[in-house]
Formats: C-alpha cells, sequence, structure tokens
C-alpha cells in the first residue's frame, strides 16, 4: 500500500516537474520563432529595399544563416522535452529517497519511544511495567500447560550506601557491572529485570532451571569487588524467592510475597529465601485483605477522614490532612498502617493514591465553593515518584475540579525521597512547575536530609509526634522540637507540630513560635460530613 502510494506520488511529481520544463522549452521556442520573423524581415529590407512577400520568400530561398535559425525551435523544444524530463525524474526520485528516508527514521524513533517505555535506560533491562506484563503472560501459559514457575526479587543491601558514598554516576557503574554478571550468572537472561534502584527481578521457568542453582549462582557471582575509579567495593546481596502457582496466582501476589521473602534473606546466614506462609505473622487475614485491596476503589469502600490543622498565632483552621480509610465490608474499618504497606508492595498504591487525590481534590473544591480558605494536604507514596503520569492525572483533576494549585499542599517523607533521589526531585520539580507546594511529612525520623532541605521546593516541615508529645515531660525531645521550629522558620517554612494531645502541649508550642498545631486536642479524623458538621460548631474559626 504504502510503496504504491509513493509510485503514484513520484508519478505526479514527475509530471508536475515535467510541466514546468515543457512551459521553459516552450517559452524558448517562442523566443526563437521571433528571432526568425526579424530576421526574416530584416533580410528582406536590406536585399530589396522594402519589406515585400516576395522579398521574404527570396530571403528564405537563398540565406544560408536562416535556415539554421528555422531549426532552432525545434532543436529547443525537444531539447527542452527531453532535459525536462530527465531533470523531474531525477527530482521526483529525490523526492521519492527523502520521503522514504524520512519515513523510516519516524518509523525508527516510534521504535526506540516504545523500547525506551519498557526498558531501563541504564542498564538495558526490562522495567517494572514489562516485567509485570512477561510474568502475567508466563503465568497463562503455566496455566494452560499445567507447568509451574518462579519469581526471584535481587536485592542490592548496600545500595543507598553506595549511592550516598560514591554519588550516582560511581553507583550507576556499579549497577551495570552488576547487571553484566547476572547475565553471566542467568541462562536465560532476557527474563531478568530492573525494578528499582538496586533492585532486580527474574522470571524462571522450573522445567528448564532450578531456582535454588540459580540464586546460588547469582550469590557467587556478586562476591568478587566492585572496581570505580581504582576503587574496590563491596557489594552485599539477598534474594527471595515464590513459586507458581504454590504461593500465589497472580503477580501482585507473587511480587508481594516475594518481597516478604526477601526481607526474611536480609536477616538470614544463606542471603537467600524461599517464601513460607509462616514469614507473615498474620498469614491469613494480611492475605485476605491483600487480594481484596485491588478491589477496594471499583467496590467503593475507601473513604476520606479529614483532620484539622490550626494556626496558633490566628487559632484559625489553616487547613486539613486527607487521610484515607478502608471500610471494609467484614473486618469494618481497616487501619492505613496496615493495607498502604501492603498496597506499596504492588502496583495497588498508584490506584489508591490516585483515588484519595481525586476524592480530596473535590471535597476541596466543594470547601472553597462554600467560602471556606481550606488547604487540603494529601500524601504521596514512595512508590508515586515512579508514576510517570501522576503530573498529567493531577493536572487532569485540577482541570475537572476547577480548584488552585495553592489549595492543595503534597506531603512527602524523608524516605520517598533517599529511595531514589534524582527521580524524586524530577517528579518534585514537575509538580512545582505546575503550581504545587510540598511538605516534608514525619520530619526527623527518616535520614538525614539537612542536605535536601535547600533543593526542595517546601512550604512546610511536619515534626513527627513522637517528638511532640512528651515535649513537656521530656527535655531532649523539647529540645529538639525547639531547634526544628527555629530551623524551619530560618528557611522560610512553616512548622507543623503533629500529636497535639492536650492543652499544655499546645501552650508550650506557642512559646516555641511553633506556626501549626495538628492533633486529638483539636479533633480526631472524620468523614467528610462529620467533619464539616464538627466545623461548624468548633471553638476554631475559618
Amino acid at each position: 500500500m504504502e510503496q504504491a502510494a509513493g509510485s503514484t506520488q513520484l508519478l505526479l511529481n514527475v509530471n508536475a516537474l515535467k510541466g514546468q520544463a515543457s512551459k521553459t522549452a516552450y517559452l524558448g521556442a517562442i523566443i526563437a520563432f521571433a528571432s526568425i520573423i526579424i530576421a526574416t524581415l530584416l533580410v528582406s529590407y536590406f536585399a530589396t529595399g522594402s519589406i515585400t512577400l516576395s522579398g521574404i520568400v527570396e530571403a528564405q530561398r537563398t540565406n544560408f544563416g536562416l535556415w539554421i535559425l528555422d531549426a532552432l525551435p525545434l532543436v529547443f523544444t525537444f531539447w527542452g522535452q527531453y532535459a525536462g524530463s530527465i531533470i523531474a525524474y531525477q527530482a521526483g526520485a529525490m523526492i521519492l529517497d527523502q520521503t522514504n528516508e524520512l519515513r523510516n527514521k519516524t518509523a525508527s524513533l516510534e521504535k526506540q519511544a516504545i523500547y525506551s517505555s519498557t526498558h531501563d535506560p541504564l542498564t538495558d533491562f526490562p522495567n517494572r511495567s514489562l516485567f509485570y506484563d512477561r510474568v502475567e503472560q508466563a503465568i497463562l501459559s503455566a496455566n494452560n500447560q499445567g507447568k509451574t514457575l518462579s519469581v526471584l526479587l535481587f536485592e542490592i543491601e548496600n545500595y543507598k550506601e553506595i549511592y550516598g558514598t560514591l554519588g550516582r554516576n560511581n553507583s550507576d557503574l556499579i549497577l551495570k557491572q552488576v547487571a553484566s554478571r547476572l547475565q553471566g550468572a542467568v541462562k536465560n537472561y532476557d527474563n531478568i529485570a530492573r525494578l528499582e534502584g538496586g533492585t532486580f527481578s527474574l522470571l524462571i521457568n522450573d522445567e528448564q532451571e532450578n531456582v535454588i542453582h540459580v540464586s546460588n549462582n547469582i550469590q557467587e557471582s556478586m562476591q568478587a569487588a566492585f572496581i570505580v575509579e581504582r576503587q574496590q567495593v563491596a557489594v552485599h546481596t539477598c534474594t527471595g524467592i515464590v513459586k507458581f502457582p504454590d504461593h500465589g496466582e497472580d503477580v501482585d501476589t507473587l511480587v508481594q510475597r516475594a518481597g516478604i521473602a526477601l526481607y526474611i534473606a536480609r536477616n538470614s546466614k544463606e542471603g537467600s529465601a524461599v517464601y513460607d506462609p509462616s514469614f507473615d505473622e498474620h498469614s491469613p487475614h494480611r492475605l485476605t485483605l491483600m487480594s481484596e485491596l485491588r478491589h477496594a476503589i471499583n467496590r467503593n469502600e475507601f473513604t476520606l477522614f479529614y483532620q484539622a490543622k490550626v494556626s496558633l498565632k490566628t487559632n484559625s483552621i489553616y487547613g486539613v490532612e486527607a487521610l484515607i480509610r478502608w471500610v471494609h465490608p467484614k473486618h469494618g474499618l481497616v487501619s492505613p498502617d496496615e493495607f498502604i504497606p501492603m498496597a506499596e508492595r504492588t502496583r495497588t498504591i498508584q490506584q489508591v493514591t490516585r483515588w484519595v487525590l481525586r476524592q480530596a481534590f473535590e471535597d476541596c473544591a466543594k470547601w472553597h465553593q462554600e467560602g471556606l480558605d481550606i488547604k487540603v494536604s494529601v500524601n504521596l507514596s514512595t512508590k508515586d515518584f515512579h508514576d510517570p503520569e501522576l503530573p498529567d492525572f493531577i493536572g487532569g483533576i485540577q482541570a475537572a475540579t476547577q480548584i488552585k494549585p495553592e489549595w492543595i499542599l503534597l506531603e512527602i517523607t524523608e524516605g520517598s525521597i533517599m529511595t531514589d533521589p534524582e527521580q524524586a526531585m524530577e517528579m518534585i520539580q514537575r509538580l512545582h512547575g505546575m503550581g504545587y507546594e510540598f511538605s516534608i511529612d514525619d520530619y526527623g525520623t527518616g535520614y538525614s536530609s539537612l542536605a535536601y532541605l535547600k533543593k526542595l521546593p517546601l512550604a512546610e516541615l511536619k515534626i513527627d509526634r513522637s517528638f511532640v508529645q512528651d515535649i513537656t515531660h521530656s527535655l531532649n525531645d523539647a529540645v529538639i522540637v525547639n531547634a526544628t521550629i527555629n530551623l524551619a522558620q530560618n528557611l522560610g517554612l512553616q512548622i507543623v507540630a503533629e500529636g497535639v494531645e492536650d492543652e499544655e502541649i499546645m501552650a508550650q508550642l506557642k512559646d516555641y513560635g511553633c506556626d501549626i498545631a495538628q492533633g486529638f486536642y483539636i479533633n480526631k479524623p472524620q468523614p467528610v460530613e462529620e467533619f464539616n458538621t464538627w466545623l461548624k460548631e468548633s471553638q476554631w474559626h475559618t
């Protein structure tokens, strides 16, 4: 089809250019005819002294020079037609060649874009999305053929330490060397993927390879020191293993249980572990929740609770924090501390985050339509920084709800930044460019993030409740809280104290110059309807 279309276009181009060349040739012939007429008239005049028909005939019959001129129109015509055809054909062929070249380049760029969306740019291994897809296909095939397969998670335990010590470029060199050793240690290395950071995954066909043997080969391949800038770097690794269908019948469950086995492997001498239900302290209950979590959104089992944030300077409601709750039809209210970690082990967390964002934006829009100037804080998970479509999704619900970015505060933790600093910073900068501000949640409980405080586009710092709750009884906690308040204010940030349980803590925070308080003394998290009722009756005005 494309070739026929190209040939047709070439013929049209040739005819068009040939027509242009023919016009030029005809113009030359006309000029030649005009020259013959003028020359004949001049010869007749100079020979007879006048211009007559007999004189013109005599001039044409006896003058050899006019014979040559008479032949020129024909020469011009034939030569122009021939030259025009050659030029038009060459030009058409050149256009077709350039068109084919452009088409090939476009096809090549499309293939490259598709490849980049499914492969890790550093190691050239499949990324998380492609790996999950391959596991799903392998499960379907295994079910049809009655076969088994295994999923192996391989982790560089000290990757964060390597990254913090050597920096991004050198840690990337380590990852490339790890990738090369993995290819050597695994027979079917096409089934290796890089999930994130220093975590890799393998899909193994049990009919062809013994998964324990493969795991041992990988461990042995990593024992020799890695060389970076003439320095020897030791890499500590561990592996978690699950089998299909013994340990799960879908990719999310398999990967989640492989993560549990990986956790056990970190604390074992062997450095590897095959999943066992005993690894999960609440296995039946947790596994039931894991299975049902993926359907909770569709069944409308999630709801948002809101907890107020009060300005200590004005005693007014500064904003609220949106807190997700799972109203399970059998188990009742499920704590986020129980189901959020499960969601984070799989891709479900991205669906949960998107549900929270959509609901929080809608509630925020309603409050502002009612004239309530309330700022809504929404928590982002570590895994959300691996969702490149998140900014576009937020832009979509922003347009749908007609909210302004300054009405929303996105809360992130120190740990979410440190897991993959480069990717996290890129995502934060994209969202900040859209007008959204950020808050560091649970400050002081994670990694040392002073180096990142000056880089991040922060508006707020939240002191973790573990420091706030005992400031009236613990001198150390009081010093930490006071110092954090001073640090935040010197950096131009709002400071929020979580875990405000009584009036005494509230008063001491005011003395320290804290900006905002949040805790049970103000209100417990409530569904939006109850919160709206509390808001009307509250001592804290809006």
